[in-house]
């Protein structure tokens, strides 16, 4: 860990910074790329954006250089790479066949996105760390990424529905950003703590899984991920539980602070 002491060199600044400029060049050059037919590329774009945006705050976290400039610039950056460019990828390549419902739910992917990632922002000081509200806008540009990717598992018999498919997970995938779905968000680690070797197996596991097959499992994980909001909200429902993580977080924090 840093020592806070002492000063942060300027290289330290730039660094997150770097990320994410990365991540808003890939995902401007994915746009450049779907106007270009090259689908598959453009998807690949998109996925390394989302890696960049995952490790920017991490970068500044760890080197001390966290700052109000940065958050603004990252979603900024977000925005272009998780809402413009999947849109934009699923409207160049199935999206277009719609005319101008077409065009409305590509605009849709960065309208919401914008939303969302306002709202982060707004809450991000009394949002639980569990889970994220909504959808979090990496995994939905990622899972029409991954669609794209997907296509050669696509069973042929099922391409005359492929434009409707793509206009329902175009669709659902930005209404369930700007959703009060509660989605896990794996930054507290307790169960990794608790269980250890099972962890370390089933990730290795995945990772295999992951490597040996990228564009069948990704997409298939992905899917899961999305299915399991909704599935846990009405899990939570039908139990009649009213457990509310942010509130629990809140009275936490209230009594830690008490003492």
């Amino acid at each position: 860990m840093r020592d806070q002491k002492k000063p942060v060199a300027r290289g330290f600044y730039i660094l997150p910074n770097l990320f994410t400029t990365g991540s808003l060049f890939c995902g401007f050059f994915s746009v450049i790329l779907a106007f270009k037919g090259q689908f598959d590329l453009a998807a690949w774009a998109i996925l390394t954006s989302a890696l960049l945006d995952g490790c920017d705050g991490k970068v500044a976290r760890l080197t001390g250089t966290s700052s109000q400039f940065g958050v603004e610039y990252d979603s900024l950056a977000d925005d272009v790479a998780f809402g413009v460019a999947p849109g934009m990828l699923a409207y160049a390549w199935q999206l277009h066949n719609f005319g101008r419902l077409g065009l409305a739910v590509a605009f849709l992917y960065c309208a919401c996105a914008a939303l969302r990632l306002a709202r982060f922002n707004v809450g991000v000081s009394t949002t639980s760390k569990r889970f994220f509200v909504g959808l979090p806008s990496p995994a939905s540009a990622c899972v029409m990424a991954c669609f794209v990717l997907f296509m050669p598992y696509y069973p042929s018999f099922l391409d005359p529905i492929l434009p409707g498919l793509t206009l329902v997970i175009a669709t659902a995938a930005p209404l369930l950003m700007v959703s009060r779905v509660r989605y896990f968000s794996f930054k507290e680690f307790g169960f990794v703590k608790a269980h250890p070797y099972q962890t370390m197996v089933a990730t290795l596991l995945v990772a295999s899984m992951i490597f040996s097959m990228p564009r069948l499992f990704c997409f298939l994980l992905l899917m899961a991920y999305i299915i399991s909001g909704p599935a846990y909200t009405l899990y939570m429902k039908r139990q009649g539980k009213t457990f509310d993580p942010e509130a629990a977080d809140a009275a936490k924090a209230a009594s830690k602070s008490a003492e």
